[in-house]
């Protein structure tokens, strides 16, 4: 039997608006949105064209849930976005609101600029050499 990763569950603080930005400034595919009764959902969410690991996005229940949210890596870079065509989807961000820490930069395993989601965890938007 093989193994993959199916899921990365994120902390949000409101399901509604982590979907928006996800489907809205990401452009990322909704896959689910099932009430599971008090208050909670299962939420996932992926990159167009991407057909195994998707979010989860799952609303913080606890102090210390909520104290994580925005920071789940400490301050690094968390999440790895790959593209097949960074200037379009850097533009389409950027139209869409979405925070750029740095400017674009080459480097030699292709072309990065970290950008931050809705709640400040930091991303690579990565488009690899070759692709």
């Amino acid at each position: 039997m093989t193994q993959r990763l199916a899921h990365v569950a994120l902390l949000v603080r409101d399901y509604d608006e982590a979907l928006a930005f996800f489907t809205q400034a990401l452009g990322f595919d909704l896959i689910e949105d099932t009430d599971l009764g008090g208050g909670k959902r299962w939420v996932l969410v992926r990159p167009p064209g991407a057909a195994e690991t998707a979010l989860l996005l799952a609303r913080a229940a606890t102090p210390e849930q909520e104290a994580a949210v925005g920071n789940q890596a400490g301050g690094r870079v968390f999440l790895f976005l790959h593209t097949g065509d960074f200037a379009r989807d850097h533009a389409r961000m950027r139209a869409h609101g979405v925070r750029f820490v740095e400017e674009p930069r080459d480097e030699a395993y292709g072309t990065v600029a970290v950008f931050l989601d809705l709640y400040g965890n930091r991303w690579d938007l990565l488009q690899p050499k070759g692709d």
